[in-house]
Protein backbone atom coordinates (compact mmCIF):
# COMPACT_ATOMS: atom_id res chain seq x y z
CA UNK A 1 0.00 0.00 0.00
CA UNK A 2 1.64 3.44 -1.60
CA UNK A 3 0.77 7.27 -0.40
CA UNK A 4 0.62 9.01 -3.73
CA UNK A 5 0.10 11.98 -4.92
CA UNK A 6 -0.57 15.06 -3.45
CA UNK A 7 -0.70 18.66 -5.32
CA UNK A 8 1.92 20.84 -4.29
CA UNK A 9 3.16 24.53 -5.39
CA UNK A 10 5.27 24.85 -8.71
CA UNK A 11 8.40 25.49 -7.11
CA UNK A 12 8.30 23.17 -4.42
CA UNK A 13 7.99 20.15 -7.00
CA UNK A 14 10.86 18.19 -8.85
CA UNK A 15 11.44 19.28 -12.28
CA UNK A 16 10.58 15.92 -13.24
CA UNK A 17 7.12 15.64 -12.14
CA UNK A 18 4.57 15.96 -14.81
CA UNK A 19 2.30 19.11 -15.27
CA UNK A 20 -1.90 19.31 -14.91
CA UNK A 21 -4.15 21.87 -16.44
CA UNK A 22 -5.04 23.51 -12.94
CA UNK A 23 -1.18 24.67 -13.69
CA UNK A 24 0.12 23.06 -10.62
CA UNK A 25 2.56 19.97 -10.62
CA UNK A 26 1.42 16.58 -9.16
CA UNK A 27 4.15 15.07 -6.90
CA UNK A 28 4.52 11.56 -6.61
CA UNK A 29 5.50 9.90 -3.56
CA UNK A 30 5.93 6.84 -5.28
CA UNK A 31 5.96 5.80 -8.74
CA UNK A 32 2.87 6.82 -11.08
CA UNK A 33 1.02 2.92 -11.32
CA UNK A 34 0.94 1.72 -14.88
CA UNK A 35 -2.23 1.69 -17.00
CA UNK A 36 -1.98 -2.04 -17.91
CA UNK A 37 -1.76 -2.81 -13.59
CA UNK A 38 -4.44 -5.38 -13.55
CA UNK A 39 -3.27 -7.23 -10.80
CA UNK A 40 -3.79 -4.13 -8.21
CA UNK A 41 -7.03 -1.51 -7.58
CA UNK A 42 -6.52 1.96 -5.87
CA UNK A 43 -8.65 3.89 -2.59
CA UNK A 44 -7.96 7.47 -2.93
CA UNK A 45 -8.87 9.41 0.56
CA UNK A 46 -9.66 12.66 -0.50
CA UNK A 47 -7.61 15.09 2.35
CA UNK A 48 -8.37 18.95 0.77
CA UNK A 49 -9.34 21.19 -2.19
CA UNK A 50 -12.02 20.25 -5.11
CA UNK A 51 -11.69 16.82 -6.53
CA UNK A 52 -14.93 15.60 -8.84
CA UNK A 53 -15.58 11.83 -9.19
CA UNK A 54 -17.29 11.50 -12.55
CA UNK A 55 -19.28 8.38 -12.62
CA UNK A 56 -21.88 6.99 -15.19
CA UNK A 57 -22.19 10.47 -16.22
CA UNK A 58 -23.12 11.82 -12.65
CA UNK A 59 -20.33 14.22 -11.10
CA UNK A 60 -19.83 13.98 -7.57
CA UNK A 61 -17.31 16.55 -5.66
CA UNK A 62 -15.91 14.95 -2.54
CA UNK A 63 -15.69 16.26 0.70
CA UNK A 64 -12.49 15.65 3.03
CA UNK A 65 -12.02 12.19 4.48
CA UNK A 66 -14.40 10.79 1.39
CA UNK A 67 -13.20 7.49 -0.97
CA UNK A 68 -13.27 6.21 -3.70
CA UNK A 69 -11.56 2.82 -5.65
CA UNK A 70 -9.74 4.03 -8.86
CA UNK A 71 -8.61 1.84 -11.74
CA UNK A 72 -5.07 3.14 -13.29
CA UNK A 73 -6.48 2.86 -16.66
CA UNK A 74 -9.71 5.14 -15.98
CA UNK A 75 -7.86 8.14 -14.42
CA UNK A 76 -9.74 10.51 -16.16
CA UNK A 77 -13.05 9.67 -13.63
CA UNK A 78 -11.04 11.55 -11.44
CA UNK A 79 -10.82 15.75 -12.10
CA UNK A 80 -8.27 17.93 -10.03
CA UNK A 81 -8.84 21.84 -9.00
CA UNK A 82 -6.56 23.56 -7.59
CA UNK A 83 -4.24 22.82 -4.41
CA UNK A 84 -5.75 19.82 -3.91
CA UNK A 85 -4.52 16.69 -2.28
CA UNK A 86 -5.71 13.22 -2.03
CA UNK A 87 -3.72 9.70 -0.25
CA UNK A 88 -3.99 6.53 -3.41
CA UNK A 89 -3.41 3.22 -1.54
CA UNK A 90 -2.56 0.58 -3.73
CA UNK A 91 -4.12 -2.83 -2.80
CA UNK A 92 -4.13 -6.06 -4.75
CA UNK A 93 -7.03 -7.20 -6.37
CA UNK A 94 -6.94 -11.05 -4.95
CA UNK A 95 -7.30 -9.78 -1.54
CA UNK A 96 -10.62 -8.51 -1.46
CA UNK A 97 -12.06 -11.55 -2.09
CA UNK A 98 -14.54 -10.81 -4.47
CA UNK A 99 -14.66 -11.36 -8.74
CA UNK A 100 -13.13 -8.79 -11.31
CA UNK A 101 -16.62 -7.92 -12.38
CA UNK A 102 -17.97 -7.26 -8.83
CA UNK A 103 -14.77 -5.16 -8.46
CA UNK A 104 -15.80 -2.90 -11.76
CA UNK A 105 -18.88 -2.05 -10.05
CA UNK A 106 -17.62 -0.38 -7.26
CA UNK A 107 -14.96 1.68 -9.03
CA UNK A 108 -15.52 5.06 -9.43
CA UNK A 109 -18.53 4.98 -6.72
CA UNK A 110 -17.84 7.82 -4.16
CA UNK A 111 -17.93 6.79 -0.72
CA UNK A 112 -18.80 9.08 1.70
CA UNK A 113 -16.19 9.45 4.97
CA UNK A 114 -18.44 10.72 7.74
CA UNK A 115 -20.31 7.68 8.11
CA UNK A 116 -20.68 3.81 8.92
CA UNK A 117 -17.71 1.69 7.00
CA UNK A 118 -16.76 4.83 4.99
CA UNK A 119 -16.16 6.81 8.26
CA UNK A 120 -14.37 3.91 9.72
CA UNK A 121 -11.94 3.03 6.55
CA UNK A 122 -11.38 6.64 5.93
CA UNK A 123 -10.05 6.97 9.75
CA UNK A 124 -7.88 3.84 9.59
CA UNK A 125 -5.83 4.69 6.56
CA UNK A 126 -5.89 8.08 7.09
CA UNK A 127 -3.70 7.42 9.91
CA UNK A 128 -1.84 4.69 8.80
CA UNK A 129 -0.64 7.25 6.45
CA UNK A 130 0.64 9.39 9.00
CA UNK A 131 2.57 7.40 10.61
CA UNK A 132 5.82 6.21 8.05
CA UNK A 133 7.33 4.00 10.47
CA UNK A 134 4.65 1.53 10.21
CA UNK A 135 5.28 0.96 6.55
CA UNK A 136 8.57 -0.73 7.45
CA UNK A 137 7.53 -2.90 10.39
CA UNK A 138 5.84 -5.58 11.89
CA UNK A 139 3.23 -3.98 13.21
CA UNK A 140 3.38 -1.84 9.93
CA UNK A 141 2.37 -5.21 8.16
CA UNK A 142 -0.74 -6.21 10.57
CA UNK A 143 -2.35 -2.68 9.91
CA UNK A 144 -1.89 -3.18 6.33
CA UNK A 145 -3.32 -6.40 6.60
CA UNK A 146 -6.46 -4.87 8.97
CA UNK A 147 -6.75 -2.27 6.46
CA UNK A 148 -7.49 -4.65 3.34
CA UNK A 149 -9.59 -6.46 5.67
CA UNK A 150 -11.61 -3.75 6.00
CA UNK A 151 -11.57 -2.76 2.89
CA UNK A 152 -12.81 -5.76 1.55
CA UNK A 153 -15.93 -5.52 4.02
CA UNK A 154 -16.35 -1.62 2.42
CA UNK A 155 -16.05 -3.57 -1.28
CA UNK A 156 -19.11 -5.58 -0.08
CA UNK A 157 -20.91 -3.46 1.63
CA UNK A 158 -20.90 -1.10 -1.69
CA UNK A 159 -22.01 -4.15 -3.71
CA UNK A 160 -24.86 -4.88 -1.50
CA UNK A 161 -26.05 -1.59 -1.63
CA UNK A 162 -25.86 -1.05 -4.96
CA UNK A 163 -28.15 -4.60 -5.25
CA UNK A 164 -30.90 -3.03 -3.07
CA UNK A 165 -31.31 0.34 -5.21
CA UNK A 166 -31.42 -1.97 -8.22
CA UNK A 167 -33.97 -3.79 -6.79
CA UNK A 168 -35.65 -0.75 -5.22
CA UNK A 169 -35.99 0.61 -8.58
CA UNK A 170 -37.17 -2.44 -10.31
CA UNK A 171 -40.00 -2.40 -7.86
CA UNK A 172 -40.68 0.99 -8.14
CA UNK A 173 -40.90 0.55 -12.25
CA UNK A 174 -43.09 -3.08 -11.61
CA UNK A 175 -45.72 -0.58 -9.38
CA UNK A 176 -46.02 2.30 -12.01
CA UNK A 177 -46.24 -0.53 -14.89
CA UNK A 178 -49.07 -2.85 -12.53
CA UNK A 179 -50.69 1.22 -12.43
CA UNK A 180 -50.55 1.39 -15.58
CA UNK A 181 -52.56 -1.88 -16.31
CA UNK A 182 -55.06 -1.02 -13.51
CA UNK A 183 -56.23 1.60 -15.41
CA UNK A 184 -56.30 -0.36 -18.62
CA UNK A 185 -57.91 -2.97 -17.52
CA UNK A 186 -60.99 -0.83 -15.54
CA UNK A 187 -61.28 0.90 -19.32
CA UNK A 188 -61.47 -2.23 -20.58
CA UNK A 189 -63.47 -3.96 -18.39
CA UNK A 190 -66.60 -4.34 -20.52
CA UNK A 191 -64.39 -5.92 -23.51
CA UNK A 192 -65.39 -9.28 -24.01
CA UNK A 193 -61.95 -10.07 -25.78
CA UNK A 194 -59.96 -8.46 -22.24
CA UNK A 195 -56.87 -11.27 -21.70
CA UNK A 196 -53.78 -11.34 -20.30
CA UNK A 197 -52.60 -11.67 -24.01
CA UNK A 198 -54.24 -8.11 -24.84
CA UNK A 199 -53.40 -6.64 -21.87
CA UNK A 200 -49.81 -7.62 -22.45
CA UNK A 201 -49.83 -6.60 -25.62
CA UNK A 202 -51.62 -3.02 -25.15
CA UNK A 203 -48.03 -2.27 -22.76
CA UNK A 204 -45.23 -4.19 -24.87
CA UNK A 205 -44.49 -6.84 -22.54
CA UNK A 206 -44.64 -10.67 -22.59
CA UNK A 207 -47.31 -12.38 -20.81
CA UNK A 208 -45.20 -14.27 -18.34
CA UNK A 209 -43.48 -10.88 -17.07
CA UNK A 210 -47.39 -9.72 -16.86
CA UNK A 211 -48.26 -12.49 -14.82
CA UNK A 212 -45.44 -12.31 -12.67
CA UNK A 213 -46.11 -8.18 -11.82
CA UNK A 214 -49.64 -9.59 -10.04
CA UNK A 215 -48.02 -12.93 -8.76
CA UNK A 216 -46.03 -10.20 -6.91
CA UNK A 217 -48.99 -7.99 -5.86
CA UNK A 218 -50.57 -11.91 -4.79
CA UNK A 219 -52.63 -11.81 -7.33
CA UNK A 220 -53.13 -13.33 -11.19
CA UNK A 221 -54.65 -11.51 -14.15
CA UNK A 222 -57.23 -13.36 -14.85
CA UNK A 223 -58.61 -13.30 -10.76
CA UNK A 224 -58.23 -9.28 -10.82
CA UNK A 225 -60.01 -9.32 -14.01
CA UNK A 226 -62.79 -11.37 -12.50
CA UNK A 227 -63.05 -9.65 -9.54
CA UNK A 228 -63.18 -6.40 -10.71
CA UNK A 229 -66.04 -7.62 -12.79
CA UNK A 230 -68.02 -8.60 -10.32
CA UNK A 231 -67.62 -5.65 -8.07
CA UNK A 232 -68.96 -3.95 -11.01
CA UNK A 233 -71.90 -6.06 -11.66
CA UNK A 234 -72.81 -6.51 -8.14
CA UNK A 235 -72.72 -2.62 -7.92
CA UNK A 236 -75.01 -2.41 -10.56
CA UNK A 237 -77.56 -4.15 -9.81
CA UNK A 238 -77.64 -2.86 -6.08
CA UNK A 239 -78.39 0.69 -7.29
CA UNK A 240 -80.75 -0.23 -10.13
CA UNK A 241 -84.27 0.40 -9.69
CA UNK A 242 -85.08 -2.11 -12.72
CA UNK A 243 -84.59 -5.76 -13.16
CA UNK A 244 -81.77 -6.47 -15.70
CA UNK A 245 -81.52 -9.54 -16.88
CA UNK A 246 -78.65 -12.06 -16.29
CA UNK A 247 -78.20 -12.47 -19.84
CA UNK A 248 -77.55 -8.28 -20.67
CA UNK A 249 -75.44 -8.53 -17.40
CA UNK A 250 -73.22 -11.24 -18.34
CA UNK A 251 -72.85 -9.60 -21.70
CA UNK A 252 -72.16 -5.97 -20.74
CA UNK A 253 -69.13 -7.08 -18.29
CA UNK A 254 -67.39 -9.55 -20.62
CA UNK A 255 -68.98 -13.04 -18.64
CA UNK A 256 -69.04 -15.67 -21.75
CA UNK A 257 -72.09 -16.75 -20.99
CA UNK A 258 -75.07 -16.26 -18.16
CA UNK A 259 -75.13 -19.83 -16.33
CA UNK A 260 -71.11 -18.53 -16.01
CA UNK A 261 -71.74 -15.20 -14.55
CA UNK A 262 -74.24 -16.58 -12.17
CA UNK A 263 -71.88 -19.15 -11.30
CA UNK A 264 -69.38 -17.03 -10.52
CA UNK A 265 -71.32 -14.72 -8.83
CA UNK A 266 -72.64 -16.80 -6.71
CA UNK A 267 -69.06 -18.64 -5.39
CA UNK A 268 -67.63 -15.08 -4.82
CA UNK A 269 -70.80 -13.67 -2.73
CA UNK A 270 -72.63 -16.68 -1.87
CA UNK A 271 -75.83 -15.54 -3.68
CA UNK A 272 -76.57 -15.27 -7.08
CA UNK A 273 -77.11 -11.95 -9.17
CA UNK A 274 -80.88 -12.11 -8.90
CA UNK A 275 -80.86 -12.54 -5.13
CA UNK A 276 -78.40 -10.38 -4.55
CA UNK A 277 -80.24 -7.47 -6.84
CA UNK A 278 -83.62 -8.45 -4.51
CA UNK A 279 -81.97 -8.30 -1.25
CA UNK A 280 -80.38 -4.72 -2.46
CA UNK A 281 -83.45 -3.18 -4.14
CA UNK A 282 -85.63 -4.20 -0.95
CA UNK A 283 -83.25 -2.70 1.76
CA UNK A 284 -83.58 0.66 0.13
CA UNK A 285 -87.24 1.03 -1.11
CA UNK A 286 -89.68 3.11 0.94
CA UNK A 287 -91.93 1.57 3.03
CA UNK A 288 -95.97 1.85 3.27
CA UNK A 289 -95.25 4.69 5.83
CA UNK A 290 -92.95 5.86 4.28
CA UNK A 291 -95.23 6.40 1.12
CA UNK A 292 -98.01 7.96 3.18
CA UNK A 293 -95.79 10.56 4.67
Amino acid sequence: MSRAPERVPRQATAPTSPSSPSGRLVQMLSEMPDTNDRNHVYLGVHVRGPVTVVHERARTLLEPNDLVFCDPARRHLLRFGEDCQMIFFRVPRCYLGVTESELDQVLGVPVRGGEGIGALASDFLTALAARAEFRRCTIGDRRARTAVHLLSVLVVELLEADTTDAADARYAAGNEMLSRIHAHIEEHLMDPDLSPESIARAHHISVRYLQKLFQNDGSTVSQWVRQRRLESCRFELGRSTRRITMAAMAHRWGFSSPSHFSRTFRGAYGMSPTEWQALATSAFAPTTDDTQD
